[in-house]
């Protein structure tokens, strides 16, 4: 595909010889002759003079290139577009693997695939187009609408409630028990039915290995356009808001209130009861044991804003030089009063 057609494609201006084929897309470091690389982040501005690729998507206001260019105003998105020019994911044909085990009773729209060993339990609702690739389970009473993609041993437990274009990757579970244990007498342990649900609203993705547990009572909430990485923990009664991003690891204690467009970068851990605002932003590793208000950039643990932790971390640093130089005081001190 010759640079100006993807140039058109995107809406990129562009900077250079548009007459240049394009055979793929690559990483500013990997790319060789004929690919597009992008870049985004400035750490890696000096690979410009060194990468083989033929042509970059770059910011719009950045100075001259040594190779073409397309000038963009989002280059890390306009990068994410140019990769589907090239890629195509694999396309599953409608119908019903003979392993598959389908209820009487569940309802599947039309143009389904179901892969094999699949079961599909009864008073089951699922949209148009949905792929369910092998392995994959859903619960009775569960609610799914349109294009549902379910990778290979997800699942969805009872009663739960998907909305259209929600994506799980492999081993995800929606709707599993939450951790709901009530203390005996006797010191043991009895188990709280978990008579709740998880709704999961359009448009969201969980990642492989991900789980978010169904309600003691009530609802777990996931709502529109989240993002969940892998091998998060969304504890019972929680919720999600729209377009915010759990990074890997991340684990929310139960009843966590998490605000729209929120960042938890990865192995955030947030204790239970409480609310996250909307817009904040947890760097990694950082331990929540409250409320955090909206808009902020919190870190460390426990998580206080990111620029009085930095100064923290600096007197850490430093801790055991003031250690020897307070016991050097004492020590005259003490000298002193003999």
């Amino acid at each position: 595909m010759k640079l100006s057609e993807i140039a058109r494609r995107l809406g990129c201006q562009l900077d250079g010889d548009g007459e240049i084929e394009i055979t793929g897309v690559a990483g500013i470091n990997e790319a060789q002759a004929g690919q597009l690389t992008f870049l985004a982040n400035r750490k890696y501005a000096p690979a410009v003079k060194t990468t083989r690729a033929s042509a970059i998507v770059i910011d719009k206001n950045a100075g001259v290139q040594p190779l073409a260019a397309l000038r963009s105003d989002n280059p890390y998105l306009d990068f994410a577009r140019a990769i589907e020019l090239f890629y195509q994911p694999p396309k599953y044909a409608p119908g019903t693997h003979p392993t598959a085990v389908i209820s009487t009773k569940a309802k599947i729209g039309d143009g389904a695939h179901i892969g094999p060993y699949c079961f599909v339990e009864q008073d089951v609702e699922i949209g148009r187009n949905a792929v369910l690739h092998s392995f994959v389970t859903i619960y009775r009473g569960a609610r799914i609408g349109d294009d549902f993609f379910a990778h290979s041993h997800s699942a969805v437990r009872e009663f739960c409630r998907l909305g259209d274009r929600v994506i799980l990757q492999n081993g995800v579970v929606v709707g599993s028990d939450g951790f709901g244990f009530a203390k005996q007498a006797d010191g043991r342990w009895f188990k709280m039915q978990q008579s709740g649900t998880a709704t999961v609203e359009d448009d969201v993705e969980i990642q492989a290995g991900s789980c978010v547990d169904r309600a003691t009572i009530g609802e777990t909430r996931i709502r529109r356009g989240a993002k969940l990485d892998n091998l998060v923990q969304v504890g019972h009664a929680s919720t999600v808001g729209e377009d915010t991003l759990l990074c890997g690891q991340v684990g929310l204690a139960g009843s966590t209130v998490v605000g729209n467009r929120c960042i938890l970068a990865g192995q955030v851990g947030v204790a239970g009861h409480l609310e996250i605002g909307d817009g904040a932003i947890l760097s990694a590793q950082s331990g929540v044991p409250s409320d955090v208000p909206a808009g902020k950039l919190f870190s460390g643990y426990p998580a206080m804003e990111n620029k009085q932790w930095l100064k923290c971390v600096a007197v850490f640093n430093h801790l055991p030089e003031l250690v020897r130089t307070v016991r050097e005081l004492k020590s005259e001190v003490e000298n002193l009063r003999k």
